[in-house]
């Protein structure tokens, strides 16, 4: 008897063992092939597909994962076609772009234009969950192929006024809609019109067409008006095959044929390739050995019924009543019962399972402890790995030397940073830009600083970035914000600055926010902090031990402190300067109304880039209004043109800002305006440097202080005051339709980027 009890109790401890076994086993998931990238940021990259050698099953299926964004972004082979989803089901989700067509107020000249061509030779577009749209008033749209396919499709969009339009129709009028043919592959949208959108400007400037999923875009009156879809991506779902042949055909080559143990082949439509499924019970990765992995139905389903014991076997599971009962265990079935329906007496058998089932919650307990400290491990060996790439070694070597350094410069360790912004919460985000994202931070000796946040840059330019953090060390102007520190043991290098408290010079000027009854900044205040950030710019290009460019000039980046002195911040896109070098070739980069139109045509950037910027600055400063608005008219778009073409025309008191214009100072803005006039010359060479830019605004703003500011300054002491005034008003060779011209280069260059 005792014997029969040990036995019994030996076949429920091994029962316990393969059942606890069963259910630690993970459910089989996408995955790459062994010793290969499984993911690009947020994207899972299951084979078939790959990132190149032997991880991808053919050229078609080769993921490139671009390391330059935060977080990575895959992209279909050498393509810009952005990957958002891969799914072993045999569909493949990407990003792809609007075409549009926008015409200006005369109605006959397009200003903005850019057709989509898109070519996925290894695979096609799904024709059920896509469809292709238009928008507009004057539209007819087409979507036509190439590379092999002729066919061509479009719709039509017709409507004379906005209040014609129904939000979520795409009848016809305002927004149309058409389904894809079957096995596209590769697409041409090209947008017409038949008026030239002329008899509904304002309100319709702008056809917009695109492919996109079914249920991503609805249609609203507001896109009639929006510039948005100049920018806008729209998931599109692609379907995916093995080979071009059916599943009898690549059996016979058994080396290459796709299919795993535990799945089937399928074919696809006209039996022109194949994909595989794990059998019924599996799941898991087809494509790879031993992929498709057992599906432990006891654990994710709980099939059995009250006291059943459910035994998970492959493919399948088996509900097993306990030793003297009978019945269907099934959830579905009749149950377990004992035979003669008497009262059933507990069995010393569940007390054994359960202290066994505790146990081995003890050792789960213990694994789990055991993975926490070696993920603690891995991750300060992922930190000393950052530190090395971001160039560490080699800046502890240069601060070591110390000459010329301040002395208050700190490595920041990554622990310390993620307290100061609280793990970097969005509440701790004070601004956002094309280089990165600031977050205020507070030091554990309650300093408040502000850490910026940079976008992954290359890293074959570490010793450049190391070589500008120490000339940026060196930086020690009352006009400049201070850099406290960096900290290299993160992905990107963070960047630690003293915190302005006063905010942009932008919000002050224009009250951008909530605060809109705000009072509006004297005319001497401005001065003086354009007087501030000239002195500042002219420290960078001629006294800093390496010249700097900022390269990113404007009111944004502008800080002002509690007494608003001006604080020159951002140096995200700055450059360095060798001594022996006046100009270096870079991609352009830079905001859009401040970009200098020389260095946006011949990428050579110059000192003079920024003093065009500042240029833009003192007009802003001079007129209250902002650089670039697309409410104002045409001719008022971009406000650098407007002003230089309201000084030719002798109008110049028409477009100052009535806030700080009066008798007493008219002659001092005439003054600053024919030096900001100078500052947007076309030609670099024709503009003057930030030393004479500064020296100009420290005489201009000494004016109202002394008696003989009231008379006309001539001779050597006005040339010494002031600067070559005879030229105030001279604006070089250049015209405002040159000005046009440079704007619709800047607009090219940003869409050939896009493309």
């Amino acid at each position: 008897m005792c014997l029969t009890r040990f036995r019994s109790f030996v076949l429920v401890l091994l029962l316990n063992v393969i059942l606890t076994a069963k259910a630690s086993t993970p459910a089989a998931t996408s995955q790459a092939k062994p010793g290969c990238q499984s993911r690009c940021g947020d994207i899972i990259i299951p084979y078939p597909f790959g990132t190149g050698g032997d991880c991808n099953i053919t050229e078609d299926f080769f993921i490139t994962c671009n390391t330059s964004f935060t977080p990575n972004k895959p992209f279909v082979s050498t393509s810009n076609i952005e990957v958002i989803d891969i799914s072993l089901d045999g569909q493949l989700r990407i990003l792809s772009n609007a075409s549009y067509d926008c015409y200006n107020t005369s109605g006959y000249r397009r200003w903005l234009y850019f057709s989509l061509w898109l070519g996925l030779p290894g695979f096609s577009i799904n024709n059920t969950k896509n469809r292709f749209t238009a928008i507009g008033c004057d539209t007819y749209a087409r979507v036509d192929g190439f590379l092999g396919q002729n066919y061509a499709t479009g719709c039509l969009s017709l409507c004379s006024n906005i209040t014609d339009v129904s939000n979520g129709s795409c009848s016809g009028i305002g927004c149309c809609q058409t389904s894809i043919p079957k096995g596209v592959r590769s697409y041409n949208i090209t947008l017409e019109s038949y008026d030239n959108h002329a008899a509904v400007l304002p309100e319709n400037p702008c056809s917009y067409a695109f492919i996109a999923e079914n249920d991503n875009y609805s249609f609203s009156s507001t896109d009639l008006l929006s510039f948005d879809f100049q920018d806008k991506q729209f998931p599109v779902t692609l379907d995916w095959k093995i080979g071009n042949t059916s599943c009898n055909e690549a059996e016979k080559d058994t080396m290459n044929f796709g299919c795993k143990e535990n799945s089937n082949c399928n074919d696809s439509e006209n039996n022109s390739g194949y994909f595989c499924k794990c059998y019924e019970g599996y799941n898991g990765n087809p494509y790879l050995s031993n992929g498709c992995k057992d599906i432990n139905e006891c654990e994710t389903m709980s099939p059995c019924n009250g006291t059943a014991s459910c035994i998970n076997l492959p493919g399948t599971y088996n509900c097993s009543c306990p030793v003297g009962y009978e019945g269907d265990g099934r959830k579905n079935g009749t149950g377990c019962s004992l035979p003669n329906k008497g009262q059933s007496k507990r069995s010393p058998l569940i007390d054994v399972a359960l202290g066994t089932s505790i146990g081995f919650l003890g050792l789960l307990l213990g694994i789990v402890l055991l993975y926490w400290m070696l993920r603690r491990k891995q991750i300060s060996k992922l930190r000393e790995e950052y530190f090395q790439q971001n160039g560490g070694i080699l800046l502890r070597e240069q601060l070591s030397r110390r000459q010329g350094y301040r002395e208050d410069v700190k490595v920041f360790a990554a622990e310390e940073l993620e307290k100061a912004t609280n793990n970097y919460h969005e509440s701790r985000i004070l601004g956002q830009g094309g280089q990165g994202t600031v977050y205020k931070g507070i030091l554990g000796d309650n300093r408040v600083v502000a850490i910026k946040k940079s976008i992954i840059g290359d890293p074959s330019q570490v010793e450049q970035f190391i070589n500008e953090i120490m000339v940026l060390y060196q930086i020690n102007h009352r006009n400049v914000v201070k850099l406290l520190g960096c900290c290299l043991e993160t992905q990107v290098p963070l960047l630690v600055y003293e915190y302005i408290t006063n905010g942009t010079l932008f919000h002050h000027l224009h009250n951008d926010g909530d605060d809109n009854d705000a009072p509006s900044l004297p005319w001497e205040a401005r001065l003086r902090i354009a007087t501030e950030t000239a002195e500042a710019l002219s420290y960078l290009h001629s006294s800093a031990s390496v010249p700097i460019i900022h390269r990113d000039i404007k009111l944004a980046n502008i800080l002002l402190d509690d007494n608003f002195i001006a604080k020159v911040s951002d140096f995200g896109a700055s450059r360095l300067i060798p001594s022996d070098e006046a100009q270096i070739t870079t991609m352009v980069q830079g905001t859009f109304g401040y970009l200098d139109p020389e260095y946006m045509i011949t990428s050579l950037l110059t000192e003079k880039s920024d003093v065009y910027s500042f240029g833009v600055v003192l007009i802003e400063l001079l007129t209250g209004q902002k650089a670039v608005c697309f409410k104002r008219s045409e001719e008022k778009r971009v406000l650098a043109m407007y002003f230089v073409s309201s000084m030719k025309e002798d109008r110049l008191l028409d477009v100052l800002d009535p806030r700080v214009l009066n008798d007493e100072n008219v002659e001092q803005l005439k003054e600053v305006a024919g030096l900001a006039r100078r500052c947007v010359r076309m030609k670099g060479e024709e503009r003057p440097t930030m030393k004479e830019v500064a020296h100009e605004l420290t005489g201009l703003q000494a004016m109202p202080k002394h008696p003989w500011s009231e008379s006309k300054l001539m001779g050597e002491e006005a040339e010494y005051l002031l600067g070559d005034l005879n030229s105030t008003y001279d604006d070089g060779a250049t015209s405002s339709t040159m000005g046009y011209d440079s704007i619709n280069n800047k607009i090219t260059f940003q869409l050939d980027r896009a493309r």
